[in-house]
């Protein structure tokens, strides 16, 4: 039998373990437990990270759901941001990206370029007619400032927290973190679909 590693993000006992019956001592009777086993240490451990390398069975995926990934970037000598999204859903996958001339939030650099790939990640899926979309992202503030954990003190991040309040009341919306340049191939994807939007190879 191969080995399973057990990663316990919310429980009694917070780590990476190889014994089911230790693990059930830490979970069971804890409200909100989130546990889950791999058959690697390090995609335990990503677990445990809120961190989670992206594998999806189409086939298994429900049809109102869409899977997004999102990421910024900033071309220095253009002072142009731009957005890569992977769009991820029951019928296949989906690529866009953009960029965007707007002196105003250039100075945010590539987090401007985040949080236009989210709204974007978010419009597309209302269009589409989804009920759901699960938002993956490598920079916290997307979550942070989208849930109201960071302050927005900014124009653009204050923008954005109107605009994720006013939409989530037409599709619900869940945020992952996953871990930057760790090659899991979507978050690479849509790295690689910012970077062309703003003209970097």
């Amino acid at each position: 039998m191969s080995k399973k590693y057990y990663a316990v993000r919310q429980g009694k006992k917070i780590g990476v373990f190889d014994n089911w019956d230790e693990v059930k001592t830490y979970v069971n009777g804890f409200k909100g437990a989130e546990y889950k086993s791999f058959k690697t240490y390090e995609e335990a451990e990503n677990f445990v990270k809120g961190e989670e390398l992206s594998v999806f069975d189409l086939d298994k995926l429900d049809k109102d759901l869409v899977i997004a990934y999102v990421d910024g970037s900033y071309n220095i000598n253009t002072k142009v941001f731009g957005y890569g999204i992977v769009l991820i859903h029951k019928d296949g996958e989906m690529k866009l990206n953009g960029a965007i001339d707007n002196e105003a939030y250039s100075d945010q650099r590539n987090v401007a370029g985040e949080i236009y790939g989210a709204r974007e990640a978010i419009n597309k899926a209302i269009d589409m007619g989804m009920s759901k979309i699960i938002i993956h992202f490598d920079y916290k503030g997307i979550k942070a400032w989208a849930l109201g954990e960071w302050k927005a003190n900014l124009d653009l991040t204050q923008n954005y927290q109107k605009f994720i309040n006013e939409k989530k009341e037409l599709i619900d919306i869940e945020f992952v973190k996953v871990k930057a340049h760790s090659n899991d191939k979507y978050n690479d994807m849509a790295d690689q679909l910012a970077k062309e939007a703003v003209g970097i190879n």
